[in-house]
């Protein structure tokens, strides 16, 4: 059947992963999770240290990195939920799990302009213009689409009544 969902997920689709980084490759002091030996990952980028190897010192973006796409049939820990998904690793976060927002707002654009389908962002904290501004850049072209037929015409309006709605 046509319609059915692909079991383990498809290839073509990529999650960035934005977060302390993920155990996604052997490099200097840092090895690849066992449990990804499997995973398809695509380029991603570290802004906590500028540079191209967003490697986990953290360990939580590469548990959430396994949640979505570890690997299966083999006999490390449990089986990603798409292990069939591709993985762009984006690093916001240090070592202590804390970064700048506007760290943040620039992983957002970076998974936006290189392809990402989904973004997973499993952190927390204030809500700052810029990364409001990466958010609505993001979402804008999805939200277009899902309410087009809704008669929702201005998106701005729309996106700050339901995020600054105090009821």
């Amino acid at each position: 059947d046509a319609s059915a969902p692909n079991y383990g997920g498809d290839p073509s689709v990529v999650v960035a992963i934005i977060d302390t980084g993920v155990a996604y490759e052997d490099y200097g002091n840092f090895l690849k999770a066992p449990d990804l030996a499997d995973t398809s990952f695509t380029a991603g980028y570290d802004f906590a240290n500028e540079d191209s190897h967003p490697n986990d010192d953290n360990a939580h973006g590469t548990h959430v990195a396994g949640t979505i796409a570890q690997s299966t049939n083999n006999i490390n820990g449990t089986a990603g939920i798409a292990f069939k998904t591709t993985i762009m690793p984006i690093k916001v976060l240090g070592s202590d799990g804390s970064g700048l927002m506007s760290n943040v707002a620039r992983g957002i654009a970076f998974a936006m302009n290189n392809g990402a389908d989904v973004i997973s962002m499993s952190l927390e904290g204030p809500q700052t213009e810029v990364l409001t501004e990466a958010v609505v850049t993001a979402i804008q072209p999805y939200y277009w689409r899902l309410n087009e037929h809704a008669g929702v015409d201005d998106f701005s309006q729309e996106y700050h009544t339901h995020m600054h709605n105090d009821s």
